[in-house]
């Protein structure tokens, strides 16, 4: 059988279409605190991090090693099934992210792609599906906050079709 290819055009990323399968995390909301004798404003709850009983939440850096062009090519997607992912950028860069609802499957019709503004991180919720982190130039730097413990908490599933993920 002819393997079938999906393209995917990926959109802005807002808080309000990435609520399904997590948090945008950035300082433009409007409900800051001040701190230091107001000499910075502090934006706080950004994200959820769950790190299911028995977890600890592990802060980490990701560097990108090798950089990825689009239009890309997507055969699998991996989740987090004991805890929630987030990553900020720690320099000024676009990211394009893939997500699907969480569940036991991935149905291709539920893939939604997100580009970033260049200050915006994210947080996947548990279980959401999403493609391996990419960027789109060497030794950019992530901050990393997700799950750490013994448990994997990492499975992925190889897609029965191709998704080519579009030039932005």
């Amino acid at each position: 059988m002819a393997e079938r290819q999906v393209a995917l055009a990926p959109l802005p990323l807002t808080s309000e279409r990435f609520a399904p399968y997590g948090d945008v995390i950035e300082a433009s909301r409007g409900d800051a605190a001040a701190m230091n004798e107001a000499r910075f404003e502090r934006f706080d709850n950004l994200c959820d991090v769950d790190a299911a009983e028995g977890g600890s939440v592990s802060v980490s850096i990701a560097r990108c090693r090798t950089a990825t062009e689009l239009p890309l090519r997507i055969d699998k997607l991996e989740r987090h099934p004991l805890g929630s992912q987030a990553f900020i950028p720690l320099q000024l860069c676009e990211m394009v992210i893939v997500v699907a609802p969480p569940g036991e499957s991935v149905d291709l019709s539920e893939l939604r792609a997100f580009v970033t503004k260049p200050r915006q991180g994210f947080n996947y919720h548990r279980g959401t599906w999403h493609m391996p982190l990419i960027a789109f130039s060497t030794g950019h730097e992530f901050l990393v906050i997700d799950r750490g413990g013994a448990e994997t908490n990492c499975e992925e599933v190889v897609l029965d079709d191709a998704v080519m993920l579009e030039a932005v």
